[in-house]
């Protein structure tokens, strides 16, 4: 079946580095855009980062432009979000998703498989 499976979640200290990656199955990966996403304790669904299908363009949400990095390998159908200088603000739930229609990176509408989570927390 349809699968998204995060992992590399945990505890970080401000300003450090994690390394999320997300595995999939049961779909051509490679023929979807990805995107990850994050809930951060009492507050919505934000949408993080989007990358297309073949890994040609990436986009970032304002709140972690030039700190995360989005990549995708379709040889190993993983997807994978390193975060770097890392702040509390960043302490939430991320998820990963897959991309099923073509509207706005940030419309979490647009995503119809989403992975369980895995948590990323950031303290001292």
């Amino acid at each position: 079946q349809v699968q998204l499976v995060e992992s590399g979640g945990g505890l970080a200290q401000p300003g450090g580095s994690l390394r999320l990656s997300c595995a999939a199955s049961g779909f051509v990966f490679s023929a979807y855009a990805m995107s990850w996403a994050r809930q951060a304790p009492g507050k919505g669904l934000e949408w993080v980062s989007g990358i297309l299908s073949d890994g040609s363009a990436t986009y970032y949400a304002d709140s972690v432009k030039g700190r995360f990095t989005i990549s995708r390998d379709n040889a190993k159908m993983t997807l994978y979000l390193q975060m770097n200088n890392l702040k509390p603000e960043d302490t939430a739930v991320y998820y990963c998703a897959k991309r099923e229609y073509g509207g706005s990176w940030n419309d979490l509408g647009e995503y119809d498989v989403w992975g369980q989570g895995t948590q990323v927390t950031v303290s001292s």
